[in-house]
C-alpha cells in the first residue's frame, strides 16, 4: 500500500512518507545535525567572520595582508581535510564508528567557534587559527554525517532523506542567521552594548545551536551493519590504497567524480562570488545580506521538493534541471543592472542550490557499497574540497584579463556544460567496487 500510494503521488502517500520516513526518530535526529551545524556556514563563514576579521581582529593590518592570512588559514584547513578525508572515512568504516568520528570533529568545531567569543581586538593570528580549526571540524564532521545516511535509511528513500537533511539545514541555519543579523542591527533590543558585542555573541550562539542539535544524533543513531574490525594502521593503509586503485578502474564512479568536480565547482563559485559580483556592480551590503537570507529560506521547501522529484524520476534528471537553472542564472547575471535583479537571482539559486547538493549526495550513495560509506564519502568530500579551486581562479583570471566582471562570470557556463555532459554518461545504481 505504501509503495502504491507513493507511486500514485497521492496526498495520502506524502503523509505516509512524512510519518514513516521524515518523522522517523533516526531520520529526524540525523537531519537535525544539519539544522545545527549549518548555522556555522551561514553566520560564521558566509556572514560575519570575513567582515569582522578585517574590521576588528586585523584592524591594524593592511587589507591585502589580512586577506592573505584569512585565505591561507582557509586553504590550510581545506587542503588538510582533503588529504585526510578518505583515510579517516576508511578507519571509521573499519571500526563502525562514523558517529564517534562525527562527534569528535563536531566537538572541535563547536569549541573553536565558541572561543571566537573571547578574542580581543587585534588577535588576528589566534582568530585565523580558531577559524581554521572550526572549519576543519565543520567539514570533517560532514564526511561522517553524509556516510551515516546508509545507516538511517533504506536505499530506496535516499533522495527524499538527503533532501530532507539539506532542507532542515537551510531552515535552521537561516533562522539563527536572521536572529544574528537582527542582533547586529538592533543590539540594544537584545541587551547588547553595540554591534561588536552582537557579533561576538553571535559566534557563541552558533556554538550553542550546533551543540544542541548534535545531541539527538548522538543519542538516537547507531551503526549496526557488519562487524567491527581493528586492522593495524599499515595494513589499513594498504587496504585503503587497494580500494582507491579499484575505484580508478570503475568507469561510472570516475565519470561521476569528474562531472561532480565541474558542476559543483560552478555551484560553489556562484555562491562564493555572488556577493563580490554584487559589490562590483555597486549594490549595497544590505541587499547582499537580504539575498543570502532569501536563498536560505527558499532552500528549505525547494530541497524537500527536489527529494520527491529524485524519488519519482531519478537523481540525474533533477541534477540536470538544477544545472539548467544555474545556466540561466549566469546568463541573467551578465545582464543584471538593478538590486531587484540580484534578488531574482537569489530566488532562482534558492530553488535549486539545496536540490543539486542533496541529489548529488543521494545519487552517489546509491552507487557505493553501504559497508564502505565512510570511506567513499571521504573521497566524495575530498573531491568537493578540490572543486573549490578551479572556478574562482578561472573567474578571477578572466576578470583580470578583460577588466570586466560581467564577462568573467560567463566562464562558469563551461563548468556547468562539462559537468552536464559527463553526468549524462554516468549510469545509476550501485557500482561493483569492493
Amino acid at each position: 500500500m505504501y509503495k502504491k500510494l507513493l507511486h500514485n503521488g497521492s496526498s495520502g502517500g506524502k503523509k505516509l512518507i512524512s510519518k514513516k520516513i521524515l518523522l522517523n526518530k533516526k531520520t529526524l535526529s540525523w537531519a537535525l545535525y544539519d539544522w545545527g551545524n549549518s548555522a556555522f556556514a551561514t553566520t560564521v563563514i558566509a556572514g560575519f567572520f570575513p567582515i569582522f576579521f578585517k574590521s576588528y581582529w586585523a584592524h591594524d593590518v593592511s587589507p591585502q595582508d589580512s586577506t592573505f592570512y584569512l585565505g591561507l588559514s582557509n586553504s590550510i584547513s581545506s587542503f588538510s581535510l582533503a588529504l585526510l578525508a578518505p583515510f579517516l572515512g576508511y578507519l571509521a568504516d573499519q571500526g563502525r564508528c562514523k558517529k564517534q568520528f562525527l562527534s569528535g570533529f563536531a566537538a572541535l568545531g563547536i569549541l573553536c567557534t565558541a572561543c571566537l567569543f573571547f578574542l580581543s581586538q587585534g588577535q588576528m593570528f589566534l582568530a585565523c587559527t580558531l577559524f581554521a580549526l572550526a572549519s576543519l571540524g565543520f567539514s570533517g564532521g560532514n564526511i561522517f554525517y553524509d556516510g551515516l545516511i546508509v545507516d538511517i535509511s533504506d536505499k530506496k528513500w535516499f533522495h527524499i532523506v538527503s533532501g530532507y537533511g539539506y532542507a532542515l539545514g537551510y531552515l535552521g541555519g537561516g533562522l539563527l542567521f536572521a536572529v544574528n543579523v537582527a542582533m547586529t542591527l538592533k543590539p540594544e533590543l537584545f541587551g547588547l552594548a553595540d554591534k561588536v558585542e552582537a557579533v561576538q555573541v553571535s559566534f557563541l550562539t552558533v556554538a550553542v545551536w550546533w551543540l544542541a542539535f548534535t545531541v539527538p544524533l548522538i543519542l538516537n543513531i547507531h551503526e549496526e551493519r557488519g562487524q567491527r574490525q581493528h586492522l593495524p594502521l599499515l595494513q589499513g593503509l594498504r587496504e585503503f590504497i587497494s580500494t582507491l586503485r579499484t575505484m580508478i578502474h570503475n568507469r561510472p564512479l570516475i565519470l561521476f567524480f569528474v562531472a561532480y568536480l565541474f558542476y559543483i565547482d560552478g555551484v560553489n563559485t556562484t555562491i562564493k562570488m555572488a556577493v563580490d559580483y554584487g559589490m562590483s556592480l555597486g549594490f549595497e551590503s544590505t541587499h547582499l545580506i537580504t539575498a543570502l537570507l532569501i536563498v536560505q529560506f527558499i532552500g528549505f521547501p525547494a530541497a524537500i521538493g527536489f527529494g520527491f522529484l529524485g524519488q519519482k524520476v531519478g537523481a540525474r534528471p533533477g541534477i540536470f534541471l538544477a544545472i539548467g537553472v544555474y545556466v540561466l542564472v549566469i546568463i541573467g547575471g551578465y545582464f543584471m543592472q538593478e538590486p531587484i535583479h540580484f534578488y531574482l537571482m537569489a530566488i532562482a539559486i534558492g530553488c535549486v542550490q539545496g536540490g543539486i547538493q542533496s541529489l548529488s549526495r543521494s545519487f552517489y550513495a546509491e552507487m557505493i557499497p553501504s559497508e564502505k560509506s565512510g570511506e567513499f564519502f571521504g573521497i566524495f568530500n575530498m573531491v568537493g574540497k578540490f572543486s573549490a579551486i578551479l572556478g574562482p581562479m578561472a573567474v578571477g583570471l578572466v576578470s583580470h584579463a578583460t577588466g570586466s566582471s560581467r564577462l568573467s562570470i560567463l566562464v562558469l557556463l563551461i563548468f556547468f556544460g562539462i559537468g552536464a555532459l559527463l553526468l549524462y554518461k554516468v549510469t545509476e545504481g550501485e557500482t561493483k567496487t569492493t
